[in-house]
């Protein structure tokens, strides 16, 4: 009597591959979260070294050529390019399905790709190569390596889409057609880059505009609305019932970008009509943002996320108005006013929102970002340091010398500083800690099963 081994059933065959696949796509998004959070840390020591110099400029000659001036640009950049864009990098992978399949294999090599070209911007910010353009800063060999990073991205995008083609995700011709025009757009995003880096095409200072307006105010706002009426979309699924928040919230997005481009692009002053009440009108977004978010379905773990980005847009937008307004800008220009509200803007508002994707897209394991020490410290070291930018640049606007001489009450803002600055560094570096427990946690799991 021979005995015969039978084949697994069907159900277990796709249960396994189900669950498989659902482990590669965790473990890329994780990877993502972590490259971000390595960024993140990376670019906060860097902010600290900064305080101190502003505190004690002597420090700079123990530093040799890397001074002041070449961290400035490594913080700004590395801020922008690593921890804001990376988890940028994984919503793609989702949407795309470059996290699923075969694709997925490549996800870790185009996250490595990415910071390599970051590393060598580092090297090359520090030894003194700069355009001196606010963000673009790419230049000799740089300038090629960050365009070809990107390019490596959209390569795997466009691989990921071609093998999902006839999957359930893309059934329908608008979904296709939505997919292939957000590659057409990422593809022109390195060009961009490689050509507005150049030399010959502005100068880092340009002398025929005045500064920001209320047309080019209004429409980089508008950019970073439409990125919030498109996340959900790639993140999860509507309510049912909830349509009317959906249609409302996109008509007047249409609404406002009409105005914008009817305001048109000359240099104009700040204290015509016109440029302040038009930029008053995205003030309609406090009430429009929350119940837009409220019209889709979220993991009960995103709460505190969510609570914190729409907390910091609340307040983003009316002070930012604020701001801009005649006798008010005119008083904070140039000052560390400004940095205050950046930093409202990047630390505030965009970390808790790209916080909040990352929580969304990773599932049980974004318990990496909801520990309660590191949640509160950052927001309360935020908020803080806001408060005390704002009031230092409020007095520096009556006083220029405030902060260029050193004296008791410049040097404790300068201190006070200093310390937030480290309280931030410690709470990213307790998430890039957890984030690196959590990718040791998956491969013993991955270990096991196999």
């Amino acid at each position: 009597m021979s005995l015969v081994v039978a084949e697994p059933p069907v159900q277990q065959q796709r249960f396994r591959k189900q669950l498989q696949t659902a482990e590669n796509s965790d473990r890329a998004i994780a990877f993502a979260a972590w490259h971000s959070l390595a960024w993140l840390v990376f670019a906060n020591a860097a902010g600290v070294l900064i305080a101190l110099l502003l505190l004690i400029p002597r420090l700079n000659e123990v530093l040799g050529e890397w001074t002041y001036g070449r961290w400035m640009p490594v913080h700004i950049n590395l801020q922008l390019y690593g921890w804001c864009s990376l988890p940028l990098v994984a919503f793609l992978f989702r949407v795309y399905g470059a996290d699923r399949g075969l694709a997925s294999r490549w996800c870790r090599a185009v996250l490595w790709v990415w910071s390599g070209a970051l590393a060598a911007g580092t090297i090359s910010w520090l030894n003194g190569h700069s355009s001196g353009k606010l963000f673009l800063d790419w230049t000799g060999y740089t300038r090629v390596l960050f365009p070809l990073a990107q390019l490596a991205l959209w390569s795997l995008l466009a691989f990921a889409l071609v093998l999902s083609w006839r999957d359930d995700e893309n059934r329908t011709a608008a979904v296709r057609t939505l997919k292939l025009a957000g590659l057409a757009f990422l593809l022109t995003v390195p060009f961009l880059i490689y050509i507005a880096a150049s030399d010959a095409i502005y100068p880092p200072i340009n002398p025929d505009t005045g500064g920001p307006t209320g047309a080019s105010q209004l429409e980089s706002t508008l950019v970073i609305v439409v990125i919030l009426l498109l996340l959900p979309f790639g993140l999860t699924r509507r309510k049912p019932g909830y349509r009317w928040q959906i249609k409302s919230a996109w008509s007047i997005a249409g609404a406002e970008s009409l105005l914008c481009l009817a305001l048109g692009r000359s240099d104009i002053s700040h204290h015509r009509p016109i440029q302040h009440l038009s930029l008053g009108s995205l003030l309609v977004w406090l009430p429009l943002i929350p119940a837009y978010y409220g019209a889709f379905e979220w993991q009960p773990n995103t709460r505190r996320w969510r609570t914190a980005f729409l907390c910091w847009w609340s307040v983003l937008v009316p002070t930012g108005w604020c701001l801009f307004l005649p006798g008010v800008l005119d008083h904070l220009k140039f000052t560390d006013g400004l940095v205050g509200h950046s930093l409202l803007a990047m630390a505030g508002f965009v970390s808790s929102l790209l916080i909040f994707a990352m929580v969304q897209l990773l599932g049980e394991d974004g318990w990496i970002f909801n520990g309660t020490w590191s949640f509160y410290v950052w927001h309360a070291s935020v908020l803080a340091y806001v408060v005390l930018m704002l009031a230092a640049g409020w007095h520096e606007g009556s006083d220029p010398a405030f902060t260029m001489v050193p004296g008791e009450a410049r040097n404790a803002v300068y201190t006070l500083r200093l310390i937030l600055g480290i309280l931030m560094f410690m709470a990213s570096a307790v998430w890039l800690r957890d984030a690196s427990l959590m990718l040791r946690e998956a491969g013993l799991r991955a270990e096991q099963r196999a």
